[in-house]
């Protein structure tokens, strides 16, 4: 196995063509996407740097970066104690035009441009290690280990503490926390949490949250430059739409609980199904079913029950309404 340390380069100095002993010229792109929230998989070259020295392996085709180790593109970063980048030879583009006749490429011919790290090459997926906190203007997350595929736009990530903020909302999970940007799509496992800004609260063994595609801005909007002179219009972050839930289901309102076996949840409506073992608390008062549509704003719940079998509840006389000392009734 070929390791070369690369001391005082960063990705960045790549992109820009900087030759590195025995290899030709890169340039490292990644695949291009739509852009949203925590997503590195559009925008311009990949930056990446660290405190510490650079490895280039060339039998895996890795560039490792320890000590502070830091990567950004457009309005996304990433830090972490070690970050890996792995790479791959860029395909051809088959828009380009055509290589005179007599070029060395064109006759089958080695030139210069392919030796250790070989032609033009292309970023398609990065692992950062320890201490991993991945940000954009209005996103956070953080973990011990992330692994991002940049082709899938898919963002998989271990370690306790496992957590996601939005302006809106907060997602955190004990196991593992997956974002799919393309699907807009948040994923926790385990012990799975998801907390809003007005006190609702979601938990559930797993948790499927998606987001709304963000239509506030204009269609002829100028998106308006990042801090890292990103596009920060594109990397707006979205309103939850629905949240879908296994396992240890739970609801809970400043003045409801429902749980059950599985759910779904609509935000903007605040309408939830529960499906198995179904119960609704409000105050003292609790109702028991088979599945129920319970509306979280209002608390009012349509209970159904089990084939053959009954709605059961206990209410409890309105407190208000119960007699205090010193009251007197007619």
């Amino acid at each position: 196995m070929m390791r070369r340390l690369i001391p005082a380069l960063t990705l960045s100095s790549f992109l820009m063509g900087l030759p590195l002993p025995g290899a030709s010229l890169l340039g490292f792109t990644g695949s291009q996407a739509l852009a949203q929230a925590i997503d590195m998989s559009h925008g311009e070259q990949v930056n990446i740097s660290s405190a510490g020295p650079q490895t280039y392996d060339h039998d895996a085709q890795t560039v490792t970066f320890v000590d502070q180790a830091r990567a950004v593109r457009g309005d996304v970063t990433i830090d972490a104690d070690q970050l890996i980048g792995f790479l791959r030879k860029k395909a051809p583009d088959p828009n380009a035009p055509p290589p005179p006749p007599g070029d060395a490429k064109a006759d089958g011919q080695k030139s210069d441009g392919d030796g250790a790290m070989g032609g033009s090459m292309e970023l398609y997926r990065m692992e950062a290690i320890g201490h991993v906190h991945i940000y954009t203007t209005t996103d956070q997350a953080w973990g011990d280990k992330a692994l991002y595929d940049i082709d899938q736009a898919v963002l998989v990530m271990t370690g306790k503490a496992l957590k996601l903020t939005t302006p809106q909302d907060v997602m955190t999970a004990r196991d593992v926390m997956e974002y799919h940007a393309n699907t807009r799509m948040s994923v926790g496992r385990g012990d799975a949490t998801v907390t809003t800004n007005d006190g609702k609260r979601i938990k559930a063994d797993v948790l499927v949250a998606f987001s709304k595609p963000d239509n506030a801005a204009p269609a002829q909007a100028k998106p308006t430059p990042g801090p890292n002179g990103g596009d920060s219009t594109a990397q707006r972050s979205s309103k939850l739409d629905r949240a879908y839930a296994w396992g240890h289901v739970m609801l809970r309102t400043p003045n409801e609980t429902a749980t059950g076996d599985r759910g779904v949840y609509v935000f903007d409506t605040q309408m939830a199904r529960l499906i198995g073992h179904v119960h609704v608390t409000s105050g003292q008062n609790q109702n028991n079913g088979a599945s129920a549509i319970v509306n979280m704003k209002t608390g009012v719940a349509i209970m159904n029950p089990a084939p053959g079998q009954r709605v059961e509840g206990m209410v409890i006389p309105n407190e208000a309404s119960s007699s205090k000392p010193g009251d007197t009734h007619p």
